[in-house]
């Protein structure tokens, strides 16, 4: 059936996310990784630029993991052992022995009871959420948390939503306030432990303290769940991320990826032992969904094993070095960044064409960013997301900052 108007529609949309200079589509595509050498970290190739190495600096390959041999053999082991995918979603025939183990390795590494496997971390948050409210629960969200979080409430059906202004824990405790004069009998506090446009985090103590505060005006509590998909591995001495970094102890759900620091593929959720359960029956992207495979798991113990132990305290103290070296340098040039610990270090820059003009400056000298523009930030916010890796050296960052001196003297 012809569908020339439907074509007409998308074309003009198509236009209109040209014209905001925030299309996504034209993709790099990686050809080829080159090591390490003479004093500088992994370059990588692009398709239709030969033999032009470039550096990244926006990946959330926080530690490294995932261009690590052990990660490969580990990936390649458990692929010969068990194939190369799931062939089905677990409750059918689609759980392995590394699932298993991999399960049981993250809730011992988080603390908890016990830990799910999910395709991605998005899904996680998809599943996680929306069975866990009913009618009468109310869903309390930070205003920059992830788009994960925003779809996930969209498709969930509370009682009653409320968005509460970023980090504003006053705001917060009238939203919790005004949730038990509802009547509701579950309230859901959703935040972002790590930030991932800003690089700042949650204070998750005050947070915590708050919904135990409130807690008792609520037949089925007050359930803090925290998205620490770019804090864990990647945030903290030992990588335990914000929960580790604030001293807040245990959220009562923690969702996080094996996709960003711990360099493979996939989401979790880790919690209490009757919390898993329950998701294991009502998720429907768990249920539903093809788990990662068991090489994919095999891979991500292999990076547990590395993160929690003096190898990955190593990594994780370089990481910090080269993030302050790279803080640092921004201010010594003049520019304009939001101070914190973690390794997403936004340069801000507050205005959409200056914004293009400086990652296309950086990419014409061999080094990929990430340019934020509208509607992914507000107007006003447009900003460089720069992400610094515990593969780069001192090298590399002097690079990256020597470059953004050139572009002009005010480039912020």
């Amino acid at each position: 059936m012809p569908t020339e108007r439907l074509h007409r529609a998308l074309a003009q949309e198509i236009r209109a996310v040209d014209a905001r200079g925030s299309a996504k589509r034209h993709e790099p595509v990686i050809v080829g990784v080159l090591p390490p050498r003479d004093g500088f970290g992994p370059r990588y190739l692009l398709a239709g630029q030969g033999d032009r190495p470039f550096l990244k600096m926006n990946s959330n390959n926080y530690l490294g993991m995932a261009l690590r041999s052990e990660l490969a053999e580990a990936a390649e082991g458990a692929a010969r052992r068990f194939g190369s995918g799931p062939g089905a979603v677990r409750f059918i025939s689609g759980t392995y022995a590394p699932h298993v183990e991999l399960e049981a390795r993250l809730a011992a590494f988080h603390g908890r009871e016990a830990a799910m496997l999910f395709s991605a971390a998005y899904a996680t948050m998809i599943g996680v959420i929306v069975p866990l409210v009913t009618s009468e629960t109310v869903l309390i969200s930070d205003e920059l948390n992830h788009n994960c979080i925003i779809n996930a409430m969209r498709l969930a059906r509370p009682r009653e939503k409320y968005v509460y202004r970023h980090l504003d824990l006053g705001e917060l405790d009238e939203r919790l306030t005004a949730a038990a004069a509802s009547g509701a009998r579950r309230a859901l506090v959703v935040t972002d432990g790590v930030f991932s446009m800003r690089g700042d985090h949650a204070p998750l103590a005050e947070i915590s303290a708050l919904c135990r505060r409130h807690d008792p005006a609520f037949a089925e509590n007050v359930v803090l769940l925290v998205d620490d998909s770019h804090g864990v591995g990647a945030f903290g001495v030992t990588g335990r991320g914000t929960e580790e970094v604030t001293g807040s102890g245990p959220a009562d759900v923690l969702v996080a990826t094996l996709g960003k620091a711990l360099g493979v593929n996939g989401g979790y959720v880790a919690g209490s032992r009757v919390l898993v359960d329950f998701l294991r029956e009502s998720a429907p992207t768990y249920i539903y969904s093809n788990p990662i495979s068991a090489s994919e798991a095999a891979a991500a113990l292999a990076a547990l094993d590395l993160l929690d132990g003096p190898r990955g305290r190593a990594l994780l103290a370089h990481l910090e070095a080269m993030t302050r070296r790279f803080e640092r340098g921004l201010l010594d040039l003049g520019l304009e960044t939001i101070v914190g610990m973690h390794p997403v270090v936004p340069l801000m820059v507050r205005d959409t064409p200056r914004t293009l003009a400086i990652v296309e400056h950086l990419r014409a000298h061999g080094v990929l960013a990430t340019g934020l523009n509208f509607p992914v930030v507000p107007h006003g916010d447009e900003e460089i997301r720069f992400q610094v890796s515990a593969d780069h050296t001192e090298a590399d960052i002097d690079y990256v900052l020597e470059q953004l001196e050139r572009f002009a003297p005010d480039a912020s």
